[in-house]
């Protein structure tokens, strides 16, 4: 099973690819050709990247340690 760090850097690698795959989707827009097939990749990209977070996020609670209730001593 992979570790926290190891998914926050697969998340930050994904969102870098997704950046340049938004770029590359809006050139071929410009040159009038059809982007189904990239928007499509694009939408898989960015579902895994949500995937990811929630996995980062489940690993986070894992690793908190239980907070101790701070009452008064008398």
């Amino acid at each position: 099973m992979p570790d926290i760090e190891f998914i926050r850097a697969e998340i930050l690698r994904t969102r870098l690819q997704v950046l340049r795959h938004r770029y590359w989707i809006t050139q071929l827009q410009r040159d009038g050709l059809p982007t189904t097939s990239a928007e499509a990749l694009l939408n898989r990209m960015l579902n895994k990247i949500d995937d990811l977070c929630a996995e980062r996020n489940r690993l986070r609670r894992e690793q908190q340690h239980p907070r101790r209730k701070v009452g008064r001593h008398w």
